[in-house]
């Protein structure tokens, strides 16, 4: 089993940038591959990108692609997003989660609680 943790979210302007981490516990966090996901108030839970147990692959979804950015560091436990050129429809609670098996999109076993990211235009 992984608990995760995120942190980095808050308010940002368009255009800016922000770098949101995901600290895992345990000490199995490098068989695990991991997701980042969104979910704006009133819309469905929206997988932005995800990344393999040891980061050789990645993918995007389009509406981030070439904006958004996923790594990991293993000896530190910890998986980031990193966010540039930020739109007002970037809004969201931003998730992380963990699994097994290197996949796209739900489902995921496990989750972190959250981080809020609000962009104002």
């Amino acid at each position: 089993q992984v608990q995760l943790v995120e942190s980095g979210g808050g308010l940002v302007q368009a255009g800016g940038s922000l770098r949101l981490s995901c600290a895992a516990s345990g000490r199995t966090f490098s068989s695990y591959a991991m997701g980042w996901f969104r979910q704006a108030p009133g819309k469905n839970r929206e997988f932005v990108g995800g990344i393999s147990w040891s980061g050789g692959s990645t993918y995007y979804a389009d509406s981030v692609k070439g904006r958004f950015t996923i790594s990991r560091d293993n000896a530190r436990n910890t998986v980031y997003l990193h966010m540039n050129s930020l739109k007002p429809e970037d809004t969201a609670v931003y998730y992380c989660a963990a699994d097994k098996v290197w996949k796209i999109g739900l489902p995921y076993d496990y989750w972190g609680q959250g981080t809020h990211v609000t962009v104002s235009s």
